[in-house]
C-alpha cells in the first residue's frame, strides 16, 4: 500500500474512530455486566452447595439468586458450564489463599504450617465444591482436564520453584524439587481428603500434625547432608547469582 492510499485508510479510520469507539464501549458495559451476573450466580451456586450437598439442582440456584431457571440458563448453557466456572472459582479460592502461604518470607517451620493450613481452610470452608470437582469424572469435563488435578499440578509447580531455589541457595541437588513438590501436594492432599470424610480431629491438629511431618522430612533431609536450619527463624531469601564480568 503506497503513502496515499495509507493516508486516505487512517483518515477513513479516524472518522469512523466515534462510532467505533461508541461501539467498543457498549461491549465492554456489557461484558463487565454479563461477567458481574455469572459472578453473582456462582456465588449462588456456592451457597446452594454448603446448604444442600452435590446435587447442585439448577432451580435452586435459580432461586437462591433471585431469578427463574431461564435467566440462568442464558449466562450458564447447561449444568456442566455452571459447574466449569465453580472449578474456575475454585482455582480462585485456593490460589489466592496458598500462593501467599508459599512465597511469604517467615519462619520457616511457620510458613510449612500456613501453607498447609490455608489449603485446609479452603476445603474446610468449601467442602462440597471440593467433592463435587473432586468426584466428577474426568470425561465430563472440557477436553478431559480435571480442575483438581490442574490445581494439584499447579501448586506443586509452585513448589518446584521454590524447594529448588533452597536446594540450590544450600548447595544441593536441585533435581529433587519436582518429585518433592509432587510428594508433598499429594500428602497433603490425600490427608485433607481422609479429613474431610471422617473428621476424627480439629483442623488445628490435622495442620499440625501435617506440618510437623512435612517439616519432618525436609529438615532430616537437610540434615543427612550437615545443614541444620532453625525452625524459628526465616529461611535466607535465596539470592540470584552474579555472573562473574566477562
Amino acid at each position: 500500500m503506497n503513502s496515499a492510499v495509507k493516508g486516505v485508510a487512517a483518515t477513513g479510520a479516524g472518522a469512523g474512530g466515534g462510532v467505533g469507539a461508541s461501539r467498543d464501549a457498549r461491549r465492554d458495559r456489557w461484558t463487565a455486566h454479563r461477567d458481574a451476573r455469572r459472578r453473582e450466580f456462582v456465588d449462588a451456586a456456592l451457597r446452594v452447595l454448603m446448604t444442600s450437598g452435590t446435587d447442585l439442582p439448577m432451580e435452586a440456584v435459580a432461586a437462591e439468586a433471585g431469578v427463574t431457571k431461564p435467566v440462568l440458563y442464558r449466562y450458564f448453557s447447561d449444568k456442566a458450564a455452571l459447574i466449569n466456572a465453580l472449578a474456575e472459582r475454585g482455582t480462585e479460592l485456593l490460589i489466592t489463599r496458598l500462593l501467599p502461604a508459599i512465597n511469604s518470607t517467615g519462619p520457616a517451620l511457620a510458613r510449612t504450617r500456613e501453607a498447609i493450613g490455608a489449603y485446609f481452610a479452603v476445603i474446610d470452608e468449601n467442602p462440597n465444591l471440593y467433592w463435587l470437582l473432586a468426584r466428577r469424572p474426568a470425561v465430563e469435563w472440557a477436553d478431559g482436564q480435571d480442575p483438581v488435578q490442574q490445581d494439584k499440578e499447579l501448586v506443586a509447580s509452585a513448589l518446584t520453584a521454590v524447594i529448588g531455589d533452597y536446594l540450590r541457595e544450600f548447595g544441593l541437588d536441585s533435581g529433587a524439587a519436582e518429585p518433592w513438590a509432587y510428594g508433598v501436594t499429594g500428602l497433603v492432599q490425600s490427608t485433607g481428603e481422609w479429613w474431610l470424610q471422617r473428621r476424627s480431629m480439629s483442623r488445628v491438629h490435622v495442620v499440625e500434625y501435617t506440618t510437623r511431618l512435612v517439616w519432618g522430612a525436609f529438615a532430616g533431609v537437610l540434615r543427612d547432608q550437615g545443614i541444620t536450619i532453625d525452625p524459628d527463624q526465616p529461611i535466607p531469601v535465596p539470592q540470584p547469582k552474579l555472573r562473574a564480568a566477562e
